[in-house]
């Protein structure tokens, strides 16, 4: 009986550490559906904007509230969770509070400031549900929010503000028990649990020690669940956004990426020097479904936050277009997500009969983009949606000529006159002798 306790939450450890490893698995596998693509270079580059927008937070603080609360949670999660590494070896060892004794004084100044985060975080999570469901900020009530993603994001909330209500009621019925019985180590006054002591002070002892319990239990196993949670939610931007920061493109913003196929056509038509291209199929032109995209616009939608700022800055979006770039990156993860679910039961995958344009987005959404990256300025941690819809553009042009009609004349016009306008080319500067 006396390692129930241990071998229960070795137990316990175990299912969550299969259910992790399951979904990390299944991730990479979606991930890596997309087209490979090399990426080595200007390391120093990458590095130094994934710890400013990533570690940094340095686009979020753009909006200076939401991105303080966000700070808030943000640190809270990194930081409290050392506390989890304690609940860990406390919980496989039989201990309490096993850091207190090495490490005297400075753990009453470490449990005091893990407190004022969990307050912050607990003021963050309330303002943000305010936010999200009494004032209503427009970005955060687009339909392609309705139903799980909107939920989603109210869960999360919801499951903080549980779990830091949780380790506050564990600290100040801690606090107690240690007046109480040798067991419990000393961890000097803890300023903000203190305020919940006069409603636990009359409580017996044995009851005191079950709720103390059930909080340390609680949250741990929170805590876990969360782990495995957020691999299915938006929130696996926690983790993603480091690496998708670490790959974005270092390119200026209005550079286009070529096809090489047709720049070698282009350039031998020109008369330019060409580079020879490898033997085989030249492939899709553009992108069709998500096997036509490359990893990194794959993980970038794992690395989605759905936060509406890349969409609110949207031009098209602003004017009552269809386009939304938060629900194009929706988009990707959902096909991966089916796709992923469909392999996973042995089913046709990709062979679905369905595809990522046509069945998740529209040819009216692609075509409403302006290309003017103003979503890609705008996203906290370097997405870039316009890089899929213009791949998605490229394929209905060039493999459907389904491109609207005025874009076909000005294709024509580009390619004979080397200019969107349908005059010679030795004619552009008629303008110059007209004011002679």
């Amino acid at each position: 009986m006396a390692y129930l306790q241990q071998v229960l939450f070795l137990i316990v450890l175990a299912i969550a550490g299969y259910f992790i490893r399951k979904r990390v698995i299944r991730i990479k596998s979606n991930i890596l559906l997309g087209k490979a693509s090399v990426i080595n270079d200007h390391k120093g580059d990458r590095l130094k904007n994934m710890m400013l927008v990533a570690f940094g937070q340095k686009k979020m603080f753009k909006r200076v509230v939401p991105a303080t609360l966000h700070f808030f949670i943000y640190a809270g999660f990194l930081i409290i969770n050392l506390e989890v590494l304690e609940f860990i070896i406390d919980g496989l060892a039989g201990t309490h509070r096993i850091f207190a004794p090495y490490i005297g004084g400075l753990y009453n100044v470490l449990m005091n400031f893990f407190e004022f985060l969990a307050i912050a975080v607990l003021f963050s999570c309330f303002a943000f549900l305010i936010r999200r469901n009494i004032t209503k900020v427009p970005r955060l009530q687009s339909p392609e929010l309705n139903g799980w993603p909107r939920l989603d994001g109210n869960l999360i909330l919801s499951i903080e503000i549980i779990l830091m209500f949780a380790i506050l009621t564990m600290n100040a019925s801690d606090q107690i028990l240690q007046t109480r019985s040798e067991h419990y180590t000393a961890t000097g006054s803890l300023f903000f649990s203190s305020f919940l002591i006069p409603l636990l002070q009359n409580i017996s002892t044995p009851s005191l020690e079950f709720i103390e319990r059930f909080m340390w239990w609680f949250h741990i196993i929170g805590i876990l669940g969360f782990s495995v949670y957020i691999t299915y939610s938006k929130h696996l931007h926690i983790f993603l956004a480091f690496p998708n920061t670490f790959y974005a493109r270092l390119e200026p913003k209005g550079q286009i990426v070529n096809m090489p196929v047709v720049t070698r056509e282009v350039k031998s038509m020109l008369g330019l020097p060409t580079t020879e291209v490898p033997a085989g199929e030249p492939g899709r032109f553009g992108a069709k479904d998500i096997n036509d995209l490359t990893w990194t616009n794959l993980m970038a939608a794992y690395s989605c936050t759905e936060c509406g700022r890349c969409t609110s800055e949207c031009p098209a979006n602003i004017t009552g277009k269809k386009l939304s770039p938060r629900k194009i990156m929706m988009d990707v993860r959902d096909r991966m997500e089916d796709v992923g679910k469909s392999l996973e039961k042995g089913g046709a995958g990709l062979n679905d009969g369905k595809s990522l344009l046509g069945d998740y987005t529209t040819k009216e959404e692609i075509n409403a983009c302006t290309s003017c990256n103003a979503c890609v300025e705008a996203c906290p941690v370097m997405i870039n949606p316009l890089e899929i819809i213009l791949e998605m553009r490229r394929y209905v042009s060039m493999e459907e000529s389904g491109a609207p009609a005025q874009w076909n004349s000005m294709f024509q016009n580009i390619e004979t006159s080397f200019a969107p306008w349908k005059f010679s080319p030795s004619d552009r500067f008629n303008w110059s002798k007209e004011d002679k």
